[in-house]
């Protein structure tokens, strides 16, 4: 090999480790061809979204595929369309993404359903991911979730609530605040407020909210940094231990409030598996050459490496026919242990 050769050659190879190292991922000497993307729409300010992320780069690893994860750093909805156009012209192997609003989403979609990308869906329900045509969903039936959450709370006495909507355009999220009235027997929209993600925004509509409401029995947060403006704002009224409040969703802080007495439950909906099972659904999709969602789903049952890691985090999904379910389940200080050391990371 001639000097100038040599020189071009170690160039190429410290581009490829450079990229190898910004991106995250092990290029590999398997799977070289193929990328997937995942698009949330989970704000930079979110770090919900750090334990979805950490299932999708474990499960990268384990199936050795390169994953991209892309989201609008405010979490606007139609920055977020715009990602899943400029994914389509990437052309990817596959496609993860969440539905936060269905027509929205849809439009985005149109350039990747034409390429034929498969799509997989995370997060919330999975009625909508199927109507736009992912081949698998892995998340939480939201209506379902808030409302045996609701029913938790009716079983404890409670008959009125507020339900904190951090995320107006977001339908899951009305999903658990209408399965939560539901379970009550009162009307989600007149006991459910619009406060936008900030935990000092939240505070002060909920305080606000309950000196002017001072019989509302319960707080219904739908997300941990959220549930933390809730405390503050129960505080603030002076209602500290006189407010049942619950949350969707977990986080250390959360786990402490638990323990304190603060929040009466969680509901966890094991995010982690969204991030994981999916990019190892698309994985086994690509592999084996199928969009069969009983295919996949029997694939993931069987797989060691998927095993292993429900193992170690002490994880459970529900798997279905076309769907895998993340959640719900209940922490309480009862069962707060085996989630205690991975909270925020894994769980």
């Amino acid at each position: 090999m001639g000097m100038t050769s040599f020189r071009i050659t170690k160039c190429i190879a410290g581009v490829l480790t450079a990229f190898a190292l910004v991106s995250g991922f092990s290029t590999g000497a398997a799977m070289a061809e193929e990328r997937f993307v995942m698009v949330s729409h989970g704000s930079d300010s979110n770090v919900w979204w750090n334990t979805v992320k950490n299932g999708m780069r474990d499960a990268s690893e384990d199936f050795n595929v390169p994953v991209d994860y892309r989201n609008p750093p405010t979490g606007d909805t139609g920055d977020m369309v715009r990602i899943l156009e400029q994914a389509a012209a990437r052309n990817y192997t596959g496609v993860i993404t969440t539905v936060p609003n269905f027509e929205m989403i849809q439009k985005g979609l149109a350039g990747i359903k034409a390429k034929h990308i498969p799509i997989v869906t995370i997060n919330g329900g999975p009625d909508m991911g199927m109507k736009l045509g992912a081949i698998l969903h892995v998340g939480q039936p939201e209506y379902d979730a808030g409302k045996a959450a609701g029913q938790r709370a009716k079983a404890a006495g409670i008959h009125s609530f507020l339900c904190v909507n951090h995320g107006a355009d977001i339908q899951a999220l009305w999903d658990r605040c209408r399965g939560f009235a539901d379970a009550l027997g009162v009307d989600y929209k007149q006991a459910t407020i619009d406060t936008g993600e900030d935990p000092t925004v939240i505070r002060s509509k909920v305080a606000a909210y309950l000196r002017t409401h001072p019989a509302t029995q319960a707080i219904l947060a739908l997300g941990p940094d959220q549930a933390t403006g809730v405390l503050r704002g129960v505080s603030d009224a002076g209602l500290n231990g006189k407010v049942y409040v619950a949350t969707f969703d977990l986080s250390p802080d959360i786990l402490k409030a638990i323990q304190a007495g603060q929040i009466q439950f969680a509901i966890d909906q094991q995010p982690y598996l969204q991030g994981y099972l999916s990019v190892a659904a698309l994985a086994i999709a690509t592999r084996d050459k199928t969009t069969d969602p009983a295919h996949i789903v029997a694939a993931l049952r069987q797989d060691k490496k998927v095993e292993a890691r429900l193992k170690k985090y002490d994880l459970k999904p529900v798997y279905t026919g076309s769907t895998v379910s993340s959640g719900p389940s209940f922490v309480t200080r009862d069962n707060i242990a085996p989630v205690q050391k991975y909270a925020g990371s894994y769980r």
